[in-house]
């Protein structure tokens, strides 16, 4: 299983904090992650890459959107922050 987490104004806008998806057949990046739960769409269409930026994490570390995802993975997206 890979175990997806959301953050901030993401989480709420979802209506969770986190959800599961099955371990992939295939090799996945986060961008495929966040592709496969856009697809679902509904509110889960903010993840669409097209909507809106996202910092993505992968196992606790900033990541890459090309980053690949194993079984056992944790991934994280959030709206990107601005100091101030």
């Amino acid at each position: 299983m890979i175990d997806v987490r959301f953050f901030a104004s993401l989480r709420e806008q979802l209506g969770c904090e986190s959800t599961r998806l099955p371990a992939p057949e295939q090799v996945l990046t986060v961008a495929d992650v966040r592709d496969l739960l856009a697809a679902r769409g509904g509110a889960w269409s903010v993840l669409d890459d097209s909507a809106r930026p996202l910092m993505c994490a992968l196992n606790q570390t900033l990541g890459d959107p090309q980053s690949r995802v194993c079984d056992g993975d944790g991934v994280a997206f959030s709206p990107p922050v601005t100091g101030g």
